[in-house]
């Protein structure tokens, strides 16, 4: 009955959300461990799924990759937004997201180095993109609007800062996970501003979005 009043997917539908939440985890972790050669199987077996399940999701390893960078700006997106909703001041917001966003369950491999300039984008991909544009606009700039973050951190920087504090390291996940929120908070230390103190001016031009889009998805034509 709790399922009828809450909306929440029951008995075969919610299996297959959680194969495919199961799925999606093992192919991030896979890639990241192998590479894009990869075999699928590998993937399947890592998630506890038949191959017949997989192909019946996912038809090919290039479908299975574009729901994985789709699944995994969706989850950025919801951070941002929970963060900004339950925090009152733009700095908590901001290192609640990052903090939030190193710590999820599935974000904790990073995909650049495995699908940057591999795959096509897609009108789906780019319509995620756009929305995850608009809340790491809204998280920066609100940081930035209240003076607590430095004025030349801009949201694009934001991703690629998620990839860096993800790389992977020879250590164990719980361990890999201790030192990517202590860095973390290293690098929250060099981006907050103060009334007291200017910081030095960042090396290099910033990204901005057009330049990541250029990374990840594969020329047109």
């Amino acid at each position: 009955m709790s399922d009828m009043r809450t909306g929440a997917p029951r008995g075969r539908r919610r299996e297959a959300d959680d194969n495919d939440l199961r799925l999606l985890q093992a192919a991030r972790e896979v890639f990241a461990e192998q590479g894009w050669e990869a075999p699928v199987s590998a993937i399947a077996r890592r998630a506890g799924i038949g191959m017949g399940s997989l192909y019946r999701r996912y038809p090919s390893k290039e479908q299975l990759a574009q729901r994985m960078r789709i699944v995994g700006m969706e989850q950025l997106i919801a951070l941002a937004d929970t963060a900004r909703a339950e925090e009152s001041e733009p700095w908590a917001a901001f290192a609640r997201f990052l903090h939030d966003a190193l710590s999820a369950q599935g974000l904790g491999a990073p995909l650049l180095p495995v699908l940057g300039g591999r795959l096509p984008a897609t009108d789906e991909v780019d319509a995620t993109a756009d929305r995850l544009r608009t809340a790491f606009d809204a998280l920066v700039g609100s940081a930035h609007r209240a003076g607590v973050l430095r004025a030349d951190f801009t949201s694009a920087d934001l991703p690629l800062l998620l990839e860096h504090l993800t790389a992977r390291l020879p250590v164990p996940a719980e361990r890999a996970a201790e030192l990517n929120l202590r860095h973390l908070d290293v690098v929250l230390g060099g981006l907050r501003t103060s009334a007291t103190s200017a910081p030095t001016a960042l090396p290099g031009p910033a990204p901005d979005w057009a330049e990541l889009r250029e990374l990840w998805n594969a020329p047109a034509g």
